[in-house]
């Protein structure tokens, strides 16, 4: 397996890793494609992909939250005929060491649904299983229906989140207004 990190899409294996974004997210659920490029091209965002055998098997979109020094998984996508075999928990444990020691980050935060239902429920299972931390608060935006948690994974023991998360969203709001920017 081969973990690799760009800051662009055209690349090897860009419309590939965006097939398994389109696949894996409902359309109401995903930033169009003209935004992802957006990000691409304002140097906000990073295509993260795993590949077996020159085959894309999971991708990631992040960016650098610069301050609270984190970096924000904004989507994590694994292939739907491979997915159980831990290759999201391999490619979270890449994108945490690469933020870790590449970027000099303190930690990484992300957004979770926290509405009831067993997929919602298996995809936060998923996270604390990677080492992430919920928060208390719940979060509703008001431009989508669902309810959000936010969850970390601290690497610097001085990292701390200071309230209930409600920081978090703000920074994490900041960067989807920062991405729906024209």
């Amino acid at each position: 397996m081969v973990f690799d990190t760009y800051d662009r899409l055209d690349v090897p294996h860009g419309e590939e890793a965006m097939r398994i974004y389109r696949a894996s997210f409902p359309q109401s659920g995903r930033k169009p494609d003209a935004v992802i490029q957006a990000m691409f091209d304002r140097r906000m965002a990073y295509l993260h992909t795993e590949s077996i055998e020159d085959r894309v098997t999971a991708m990631a979109i992040t960016g650098v939250i610069p301050q609270a020094n984190v970096l924000l998984i904004d989507y994590l996508a694994v292939a739907g005929e491979v997915r159980g075999r831990g290759i999201g928990r391999r490619l979270v444990q890449h994108i945490a060491g690469w933020a870790r020691e590449e970027k000099r980050l303190a930690g990484i935060i992300l957004e979770a649904e926290a509405d009831p239902g067993e997929e919602n429920e298996e995809r936060f299972r998923f996270w604390q299983r990677c080492g992430f931390t919920s928060t208390e608060y719940v979060h509703k935006y008001i431009w989508v229906p669902e309810t959000y948690r936010a969850l970390y994974m601290a690497f610097d023991p001085e990292w701390r989140v200071s309230d209930r998360g409600e920081t978090m969203f703000r920074w994490i709001g900041n960067y989807h207004r920062k991405a729906f920017a024209r």
